[in-house]
């Protein structure tokens, strides 16, 4: 709608630092030093992830297409991998035409999220990381089984609960998923339709593929579809655990 590169780069700053862990932006704003950023783990994968995946969409772009310019068509990837990972859903283009390469790119970014600590919802890029650490120690124990290895997260030694507590976290953030696409599937969505849907869905991302695409949305679904995807959003958005402890009959007894 504004039709500006730079509106569109403010954009895309802003959904960027309010994807960030907001303690972070306290930091660095008390000491007026913003090399603080750069001494965090998850900031760095944060970035990382945004890089790589832009880059990806952009040569996907680039090749398939050969857009007007570079700077546009790597501003169109930016400005979509960024709206995605912080689950902002803002749209500059229907990236439901784009080439498949960047749809898939963009459809895993959907389970990445924002830093711990920011406005963004999904999974979130610490909790990749502890799961990621601790398989490597899975491995390095398949070789030294006597061997002991202290998990480390940021500095800090991760204590067994939690790393139990984000284990369970993504199992049933995968299951949650597993669950509303299958129904949606079975509703009659198409496969694409109802993985994207169930996953922009329990992100709080916004737009997904096909028929809730950028440019479409959800008011053609079902009935029993939206009502699917609105639990999804319940439980994405409040993180699982507080929507299921209401189940448990030991919450509601004195």
């Amino acid at each position: 709608y504004f039709s500006s590169p730079l509106i569109e780069w403010t954009i895309i700053l802003f959904m960027f630092l309010a994807g960030v862990n907001f303690a972070l932006h306290f930091f660095a704003l008390r000491q007026r030093n913003p090399l603080v950023y750069f001494k965090n783990a998850e900031f760095k994968v944060y970035v990382l992830i945004i890089l790589l995946a832009t880059l990806l969409v952009f040569i996907s772009l680039h090749e398939k297409w050969n857009w007007a310019g570079l700077e546009a068509t790597f501003r169109a990837a930016c400005f979509q991998i960024i709206a995605i990972v912080t689950t902002t859903g803002f749209a500059t283009a229907d990236f439901d035409l784009w080439p498949p390469l960047a749809t898939t790119v963009i459809l895993l970014m959907m389970f990445v999220g924002g830093c711990s600590g920011s406005t963004g919802g999904s999974v979130k890029p610490g909790r990749y990381m502890i799961i990621g650490h601790r398989t490597v120690i899975e491995l390095k124990k398949m070789v030294h089984p006597k061997a002991i290895y202290p998990l480390r997260f940021g500095g800090r030694f991760i204590r067994e609960d939690l790393l139990i507590n984000v284990l369970q976290f993504f199992f049933l953030y995968i299951l949650f998923f597993a669950a509303g696409f299958a129904t949606l599937s079975a509703l009659g969505l198409d496969l694409i339709s109802s993985i994207s849907a169930a996953a922009t869905c329990l992100g709080n991302i916004g737009p997904g593929l096909n028929l809730v695409g950028p440019t479409r949305n959800f008011s053609l679904l079902p009935d029993v579809a939206k009502y699917v995807l609105s639990i999804l959003m319940l439980v994405g958005r409040l993180e699982i655990y507080p929507v299921l402890v209401l189940f448990m009959p030991e919450f509601w007894r004195d």
